[in-house]
């Protein structure tokens, strides 16, 4: 299947309220469209810092911004999009072969990333020109 950035949709989570504080759960291939098979958060970004450049192959995620904020530019190689992401309780679902960029980090922002695949160095796409060629190449 090929992806656009019509794809990358926010995903809203349930909502628990309560006096003492929220509560949001997230179960795969319920609340997210796959199997979660890693998490991973990224956290303490330096003020002008960005993370991603990059796409994957086969890899899909949901992007959640568990405190504070930060963008999410997405790329399928002919239009692009920015999402801003605030509430613990929205994620963003980024197919692969979308490039993603994150920046724009609040103080104090942590990011939760819920990832289709394991860790996979060979399904990293990490040079622009190169994800560009192979979107070309699809059909």
């Amino acid at each position: 299947m090929i992806h656009t950035v019509s794809d990358c949709q926010p995903t809203p989570f349930s909502k628990v309220s309560d006096p003492r504080g929220n509560l949001t759960f997230v179960e795969g291939e319920r609340d997210v469209p796959f199997p979660i098979r890693r998490a991973y958060w990224i956290y303490g970004v330096p003020g002008g810092e960005e993370r991603g450049g990059h796409a994957y192959r086969r890899l899909h995620e949901v992007i959640i911004a568990l405190s504070g904020s930060f963008e999410v530019h997405v790329d399928d190689g002919s239009r692009r999009a920015t999402h801003l992401l605030s509430r613990g309780y929205v994620g963003l679902f980024v197919p692969n072969m979308i490039w993603r960029q994150l920046e724009s980090f609040s103080t104090n922002a942590v990011c939760l990333i819920l990832a289709s695949e394991h860790y996979d160095e060979d399904d990293y796409i990490r040079d622009y020109g190169d994800f560009r060629a192979l979107q070309e190449r699809r059909p």
